[in-house]
């Protein structure tokens, strides 16, 4: 499966899964629902950040890890090596993820006050208040597959549940519209996320980082996401201007996950000193 027809095998994917959710749930429930569900952790960010992520199964990489796995040894991992944040996949079909997975993060990450982040291919507020209930404090808008009447929908129930949102493109026009998007003031935090994944063939393409770089939002934290595995991989991303990256593969496959977050983490921050 190529590229766009990717994004739109799972935007259709995700609005059958809102029809079938709410049809057993409808969004006076929803909301109550997430009202009840207590506060996230907010945010909080240095001169370098990493978002690392919680998936099991990359539609390039397979499998990187079974369900039997253990996610909450994961999550406690992220959380001592001084993750911002935690990503996780809630896509079911491409990536066998669940909500229960974002549950079970964003419990386990609550006593270290680091937020858990939903990812997936939202398409409806609907979804955002599914990642409130679940106890999320962020969720991830993927602007390449929505028109701006959708993305606005989605960043206006973002502030209204307290949720800060993570807003990728792949090319300089979808930054264009990120920083359009984010010009309305806001109290929750936005970010401005750059996905090197090639749309055409779903293969990395690292270069994307440097070649549209100078259309960075100047004024949103920018987070690099996707084909980051060395810490020489990081201290490129910080020479272009990023200041996050959100890392999955590299530490899902990692042996110490710990060790491997902490020392991309040190490497980002020297470069950032160095800078």
């Amino acid at each position: 499966m190529k590229g766009h027809d990717f994004l739109a095998t799972m935007a259709a994917s995700s609005r059958e899964r809102v029809r079938v959710a709410r049809a057993a749930e409808n969004e006076q429930q929803l909301l109550l629902r997430a009202a009840s569900t207590p506060q996230p952790p907010a945010l909080k960010l240095e001169d370098f950040d990493i978002i690392a992520e919680l998936k099991l199964h990359s539609p390039a990489a397979g499998q990187l890890q079974d369900r039997s796995f253990d996610q909450a040894a994961q999550i406690a991992a992220y959380a001592q090596a001084g993750a911002c944040a935690v990503s996780v996949l809630t896509e079911p079909d491409a990536f066998h993820g669940d909500l229960s997975h974002l549950t079970a993060a964003a419990q386990a990450l609550a006593p270290s006050q680091i937020p858990a982040m939903r990812k997936d291919f939202l398409t409806d507020p609907y979804q955002v208040l599914e990642a409130r209930a679940a106890g999320a404090g962020g969720v991830l808008v993927i602007v390449t597959m929505l028109d701006d009447a959708t993305v606005g929908e989605l960043l206006q129930c973002a502030e209204e549940q307290g949720l800060f949102v993570l807003l990728e493109g792949f090319d300089k026009a979808d930054l264009a519209r990120i920083q359009t998007l984010a010009s309305a003031r806001r109290t929750q935090p936005l970010l401005a996320g750059v996905n090197c994944r090639d749309l055409t063939n779903l293969n990395v393409d690292f270069q994307r980082f440097e070649s549209i770089s100078d259309a960075l939002p100047g004024d949103l934290p920018t987070v690099a996401e996707s084909g980051i595995s060395t810490p020489e991989d990081i201290r490129v991303i910080v020479r272009l201007g990023y200041r996050l990256a959100l890392i999955g593969s590299a530490l899902m496959t990692a042996g110490n996950p710990q060790h491997t977050l902490a020392e991309f983490l040190r490497t980002g921050r020297n470069a950032v000193s160095l800078a």
